[in-house]
């Protein structure tokens, strides 16, 4: 079945090159749209050198980002099944048949990664050391262990989300792709996990659809593992916030990476006796703040990082709160164990789901005005 592999990049020729090469081993009936992402290692001009039909080229004078990327290149393919790698995965024998057999509409495919020991293992990965970087990569050895691994786990599924994954262009696009506030890369695919499952798309991992994952190349160690680039940290420190902001909670997953999604409630946050470190670190989580000394310096240096007016979300400490749910601090008796129920209350709340009326937690009283569910799909 024709379908489109969509494969942004951001200097990562070397990655890139075993990445085409496994595709040209491997791919079968695929057409390739690469889209280099004002990359300055020779992407572009490597990629005029192709001569492959089935190659589509995007070159950008300037970085979006993947989370832009992906979105566009599911524009430009003419199929109706679309999937995307990182330029730093290399597919092995029988991977797009092995992630096509499970697809339908309404449905997300998403393959099993194997990854050198470079993070943690879990459930949703088999790790295994074929090399680290590009120049490395044991090719023979990596084909050997698939084909094995392929016979051994054949047409085994579990419930989990990674990328890379596959689906319906039509499914993805529909819900309105993926949300750019977090370009260029960060976040983005938690939250688009999300937001597939809140549409009521079905999340399958396919166990004899191997794809081996360099890890981290082309957003946080261009340079080798370890070599950090000099916008990663700022960039996924201004994205997590913004995932907070608009989810109310953090980043929950089951041993098999399938997200556990906490409901979102209309919360404000009241802190007496506020500090700006304490302004700084709770103000993503809530949808209010009302506290006793100025935030106009807050506002100025924060809100160039966030969507999110936060004019209308910081109030003085004696603004009339209209919020669902009303939490109450006093930073003299504040201590580290507060700070942590405060950033599990929406679990806390939905796994007790206190009547309306205040109750202590802590030090913190919370005040259960009544429950809405926001909700969330784009």
């Amino acid at each position: 079945m024709r379908h489109t592999v969509i494969i942004p990049s951001y200097n990562t020729l070397s990655h890139l090159k075993n990445t085409y090469e496994s595709i040209k081993r491997y791919g079968g009936d695929v057409d390739i749209i690469i889209i280099d992402d004002a990359s300055d290692d020779g992407t572009a001009e490597w990629l005029i050198t192709l001569d492959d039909e089935r190659l589509n080229r995007v070159i950008s004078p300037e970085r979006k980002g993947h989370t832009y990327w992906y979105d566009e290149g599911m524009k430009i393919a003419e199929t109706d099944i679309v999937s995307i790698l990182h330029s730093d995965m290399i597919i092995g024998p029988g991977y797009f048949k092995n992630l096509l057999k499970h697809l339908e509409r309404g449905k997300v495919v998403c393959a099993t990664r194997i990854e050198p020991p470079i993070h943690p293992a879990g459930k949703e990965k088999i790790v295994r050391d074929f090399g680290d970087e590009a120049d490395t990569f044991k090719w023979e050895a990596f084909d050997k262990f698939v084909i094995q691994e392929k016979a051994d786990s054949i047409n085994i599924t579990t419930k989990g989300i990674f990328a890379p994954w596959m689906l319906y262009k039509e499914d993805h696009l529909s819900i309105g792709g993926h949300d750019q506030r977090f370009a260029p890369y960060g976040y983005e695919d938690s939250d688009i996990f999300n937001r597939w499952i809140l549409a009521g798309y079905e999340m399958v991992q396919s166990r004899d659809a191997l794809v081996y994952h360099m890890t981290c190349r082309g957003h946080r160690w261009n340079k080798g593992v370890g070599i950090e680039n000099p916008d990663y940290r700022e960039t996924m420190d201004k994205n997590g916030r913004e995932f907070i902001r608009k989810w109310g909670d953090w980043i929950q997953n089951d041993e098999y990476q399938y997200p556990v999604i906490n409901p979102k409630y209309n919360k404000g946050i009241i802190i007496k006796n506020c500090v700006p470190q304490l302004l700084n670190t709770l103000e993503p989580w809530c949808d209010n703040i009302y506290i006793d000394i100025p935030y106009d310096d807050y506002i100025k240096k924060e809100q160039p990082r966030t969507k999110v007016n936060l004019t209308d979300k910081i109030k003085p400490y004696d603004y009339v709160k209209q919020n669902d749910i009303l939490i109450s601090i006093d930073t003299n008796n504040f201590t580290q164990q507060d700070g942590q129920y405060l950033q599990k209350i929406a679990a806390i709340l939905e796994q007790n789901k206190p009547g309306p009326g205040q109750f202590k937690l802590g030090n913190i009283i919370i005040e259960v005005v009544k429950y809405y569910e926001e909700e969330i799909y784009n």
